[in-house]
């Protein structure tokens, strides 16, 4: 793992940033298996469908944002023999856990993690043929900022993907989806990772989040075309698929 260089220091709040990085460097050892538990192992489908229209696009070279423990990047990797990925995140205990994960995987060689931030990303324009992000832009500071970082990134023709959960809009779903995620999940989540605040926030930060018609003219701001959002699982998860513009 290496740490990226920065080209600058945004002037977007850094208070949360460093409450990111401290909450994923406290949980990052239990992470994963949490998340497969809590979500009955659906994210691995909702990754799989990801990576799929990714792979359309036959891509040489990918960045993935809020890469963690780099479940999405080995897997980017391992379905897309063809491709190089690059992981940047801002929790350094993440990131070591994706590198041994990396290196079990037998893919140290095209699979490079390093720290940085999706708001200041230290690449040329157009120096890439995908930029993904799975479950994390929800806690970017500054997501229209971030929206435009990745496409400056990308090459023309270039494809985002961006994987996220969300509020269900059925009343219903929601008030089933609420119950399990505020009570629930942080539970569970305080009993096998002691953090009861991290898995307060994770649900708290999915309610606070943009509905996904919002995200989409964000996106659609920053540049992107063709964008089109996919609805996983009655609403608990939606894929955004797009090309640069």
């Amino acid at each position: 793992m290496r740490r990226c260089v920065m080209s600058s220091d945004k002037a977007t709040p850094k208070g949360k940033k460093e409450q990111m990085r401290q909450m994923f460097n406290r949980i990052a050892t239990h992470y994963d298996s949490l998340n497969h538990i809590m979500s009955l192992n659906i994210d691995r489908s909702w990754r799989k469908r990801g990576v799929a229209l990714v792979a359309q696009g036959r891509p040489q070279r990918i960045l993935d944002l809020a890469s963690g423990t780099a479940d999405l990047a080995i897997e980017m990797a391992e379905r897309i023999p063809e491709a190089a990925v690059v992981g940047v995140d801002l929790s350094t205990e993440m990131l070591a856990v994706g590198q041994e994960k990396v290196r079990k995987a037998g893919l140290a060689a095209r699979v490079t993690l390093c720290e940085g931030d999706a708001e200041a990303l230290p690449f040329e324009q157009a120096t890439f043929d995908a930029v993904t992000v799975a479950f994390g832009v929800r806690n970017f500071a500054d997501l229209p900022l971030c929206l435009r970082e990745m496409h400056r990134v990308l090459r023309p023709e270039g494809r985002v993907m961006i994987l996220e959960l969300s509020t269900p809009a059925n009343p219903l779903v929601r008030w089933c989806y609420e119950c399990y995620a505020f009570h629930f999940l942080p539970w569970v989540g305080g009993l096998i990772s002691s953090d009861k605040a991290a898995y307060r926030y994770l649900p708290a930060s999915i309610r606070a989040f943009h509905r996904p018609e919002a995200v989409v003219q964000m996106m659609r701001e920053a540049g992107f075309q063709e964008i089109v959002s996919e609805r996983k699982c009655l609403g608990v998860a939606h894929i955004y698929y797009a090309k640069h513009g």
